[in-house]
């Protein structure tokens, strides 16, 4: 179909046939796999899915798009129009586990691993393309900038590397920056404990919301302080001069589980 980009959707349309078949050969598909794919645009992903797989679930929010994929013939491509970062994957992906396939648009992908973190469980592979600044985020080690919020939270439930390194021109309209293709494999288990979930996530957040600042600095602006902060990340043997970029995902649960409890009493004798 002749369809203009649109660039308030952020698209930008894989056309080249190589990284297609780099990503189809990252995602192992099995007849009987169940499938998501967010943003399918002009299908070069979704044409080449579809045969390879028992359902395939596409969530497209530009109309013009989700109209043309609602017309194809297939009986197993399942169309969803809408925003992804608002339909409710609980309630239209019932049958666990799928696969997620995506090229994410680079202006909601972290959104969208926010929210592919919120519903894990459904996925038992993903294999997706970013900006390559934000995949190398993923990626990251401690001690570098470019680890974060990202890597602590995505590298505590998934395996995650890189698949292919792609170049503006595999794309229409070529973007100005290069792509990467990364794959993350769930766990089995988180490889730290995490007792609240959620309160994992708040203090990684706030280690990371200030961090040109040292860790005590950074748990204070967030809101995470009590008196003797200073003594209870002596206590777990983490530094408070440290800065969060530094810190381990071991650390991280370390520091999450003695706020909690900290933080948990304070409230209690309050």
């Amino acid at each position: 179909m002749q369809h203009r980009p649109k660039k308030r959707f952020g698209q930008n349309f894989l056309r080249d046939q190589q990284v297609v078949e780099r990503i189809l050969e990252a995602a192992e598909l099995e007849p009987s796999d169940s499938l998501l794919e967010i943003g399918p645009g002009l299908g070069a992903l979704t044409d080449r899915l579809l045969p390879c797989v028992g359902q395939l679930h596409v969530m497209e929010l530009d109309r013009d798009l989700a109209a043309s994929l609602q017309a194809r013939p297939e009986s197993n491509l399942q169309v969803h129009m809408g925003d992804a970062l608002r339909l409710d994957w609980a309630e239209l992906l019932t049958e666990p586990p799928y696969k997620l396939v995506a090229n994410l648009p680079y202006n909601i992908s972290s959104q969208i691993l926010f929210k592919i973190l919120d519903h894990r469980q459904l996925f038992s592979r993903l294999v997706l393309m970013f900006q390559q600044e934000v995949g190398d985020r993923l990626c990251a080690e401690p001690g570098g900038k470019e680890y974060g919020i990202l890597s602590v939270l995505c590298q505590n439930w998934f395996d995650v590397r890189r698949v292919v390194r792609v170049p503006p021109g595999a794309f229409y309209p070529p973007p100005k920056v290069h792509s990467v293709v990364l794959r993350f494999d769930a766990l089995d288990q988180p490889r730290v404990a995490v007792a609240d979930e959620r309160f994992f996530r708040r203090v990684v957040k706030g280690a990371f919301g200030q961090r040109r600042k040292t860790l005590r600095n950074s748990l204070q602006g967030a809101g995470l302080a009590f008196d003797g902060l200073v003594e209870g990340l002596e206590g777990i043997g983490i530094d408070s001069g440290r800065r969060a970029e530094t810190l381990t995902l071991e650390e991280f649960g370390a520091l999450a589980e003695m706020l909690r409890v900290r933080l948990g009493n304070q409230s209690e004798g309050s």
